[in-house]
């Protein structure tokens, strides 16, 4: 009977025009190193004043681009980092619960949610990106293969803008630790610099592990 019942659920679901894509999430992203290879990845970085923010433009990083389907990077991550994620035939989120690592808030609408990129756009641009091709930049806005990309409540993500951890946390210092852990990552990854006082910040948010 409870087969029988979840089957005639998904009926009226795909009927309605509504596809349920997820019961169970992790809310964290892939790939964040341990903490001994986030030091040894630290130590390697080049540390660098941070370059000009001169001819930077989000357009210059094409970025929620389309995954599978209809489904662009924002809704990949939207259903990757929530719990119980229902979609319509577009691939909007239509329910759904977010928690949000950075501040310990619960979602229960995309719309209170951001797609935060954990070294912001216009960070690489002064620390490497500028350098790079446009195809470059688009992997790196939409880099799903690294710890880049995490949904978050959105005034905090607003509320971090384009800084560093040299100048912005978030919010919980119990995530201090994977913070760090993946900005350091993808820092390194992308062979971008950072610079003296985020260095020491770093050092620092390591120690909460």
């Amino acid at each position: 009977m409870r087969k029988i019942g979840i089957l005639l659920v998904t009926v009226v679901l795909a009927l309605a025009g509504i596809v349920a894509v997820s019961t169970t999430a992790s809310a964290t992203p892939p790939n964040i190193p341990s903490e001994s290879t986030a030091r040894y990845e630290l130590y390697n970085l080049r540390v660098a004043p941070d370059g000009s923010s001169s001819g930077y433009s989000r357009d210059k990083f094409p970025h929620w681009i389309t995954i599978s389907g209809s489904c662009n990077t924002r809704e990949t991550v939207l259903k990757r980092d929530g719990t119980s994620v229902v979609t319509d035939s577009s691939c909007y989120p239509t329910s759904g619960r977010w928690y949000s690592p950075y501040d310990g808030a619960t979602w229960y609408a995309a719309s209170d949610v951001d797609i935060d990129h954990v070294v912001p756009l216009a960070n690489a641009w002064r620390t490497g990106a500028s350098g790079w091709t446009t195809t470059k930049r688009q992997q790196f806005a939409n880099d799903l293969s690294n710890p880049q990309l995490i949904a978050v409540t959105d005034n905090v993500n607003q509320s971090k803008g384009d800084q560093s951890p040299a100048t912005w946390k978030p919010p919980r210092t119990a995530y201090w630790c994977t913070y760090a852990k993946m900005w350091i990552h993808v820092k390194y990854r992308y062979s971008l610099t950072i610079n003296s006082t985020e260095e020491d910040q770093l050092y620092r948010m390591l120690s909460y592990c």
